[in-house]
């Protein structure tokens, strides 16, 4: 049972909810700024309903592998895997031949699931970083952090969620690797401008 979790936990995670609602309204975000089907450059490609849309739908696919793990009576550690397979799944999906989105949404909606507290923190770095500093891809890994700074403060270092957070920062920066070039270059986009056709942003 554990591991049809798990295959089911990556697949939906793979479920490309940005590149399905740009389509709908006609845009291919993939073809616009980054090329990523992310909710930050869905919003490019398609305006601030849609990438709205997205970051719920990828938030709630995230939330969607734990929760199909507890509901199966898995163990935390299960439950842990399950949440990572689905943001496997979100950044490395094999309908796109495993060039996805960056991982954020769905790591958010995992902890939701996981560590409600350690989320909501996460969220607030997320926020503070973002109107100090303008850099989706930095307020990215300013909460990738926090969530996992905050997993270990409240559950040890240890434990399935704690490590599955600190694998997480990993993965945000990797990513993430591009904005950090362009961030490097001074060419990367800052949040709240308006959107150069020459520059590319996080997704």
């Amino acid at each position: 049972m554990a591991m049809v979790v798990l295959a089911l936990s990556y697949f939906l995670g793979a479920v490309p909810f940005g590149l399905l609602l740009g389509r709908w309204r006609g845009v291919d975000p993939r073809r616009v700024g980054s090329g990523n089907i992310g909710a930050t450059n869905v919003t490019r490609a398609g305006g601030r309903a849609l990438g709205l849309a997205t970051f719920l739908l990828d938030l709630g696919k995230g939330a969607a592998g734990p929760l199909l793990a507890r509901g199966a009576g898995l163990d935390p550690g299960w439950i842990a895997a399950t949440g990572m397979m689905t943001i496997l799944g979100h950044c490395f999906p094999v309908y796109l031949r495993f060039r996805g989105g960056k991982g954020v949404a769905a790591l958010m909606g995992v902890f939701l699931v996981m560590n409600s507290v350690a989320a909501v923190a996460a969220a607030a770095a997320f926020a503070v970083s973002l109107l100090a500093f303008r850099y989706v891809a930095l307020s990215s890994f300013c909460l990738a952090l926090t969530l996992a700074g905050t997993s270990v403060w409240l559950r040890g270092s240890s434990q399935p969620e704690s490590i599955t957070a600190l694998a997480c920062v990993l993965l945000v920066a990797y990513t993430h690797r591009a904005n950090w070039s362009r961030m490097l270059r001074g060419t990367e986009e800052r949040a709240f401008a308006p959107p150069d056709p020459g520059e590319s942003a996080d997704g």
